[in-house]
């Protein structure tokens, strides 16, 4: 069965209104950023369609463009590159308190 661009185009719109970090690395994305960036916001597939992945809402994620492109078809079941608490922080600090570990600073 084919995919429906429309419902890709909505399941990004609808992952993008809120601007998640990434599902890869755990690291904000800049929504800005233009097509080809490496860090732009791109849709990934969690479990991958290749592996068994649906083609849903619940089995997608936002990811920079370059760590969608390094998890590429990989599955282990579980979160890929997501480090511990990287999704955390308190109030004042800034969204980045290391460089990136995919982008030069």
């Amino acid at each position: 069965m084919g995919r429906s661009t429309t419902i890709r185009d909505r399941h990004r719109a609808i992952i993008a209104r809120s601007q998640p970090p990434c599902g890869i690395c755990g690291e904000e994305i800049d929504y800005t950023l233009p097509y080809l960036d490496p860090g732009e916001f791109v849709v990934d597939h969690i479990v991958p369609r290749n592996r068994g992945g649906a083609d849903t809402l619940a089995n997608k994620q936002a990811a920079h463009r370059l760590c969608n492109r390094l998890k590429s078809d990989k599955f282990d079941g579980g979160p890929i590159m997501r480090r511990s608490g990287s999704l955390t922080r308190t109030r004042g600090e800034s969204p980045h308190p290391r460089p990136h570990p995919h982008f030069p600073a």
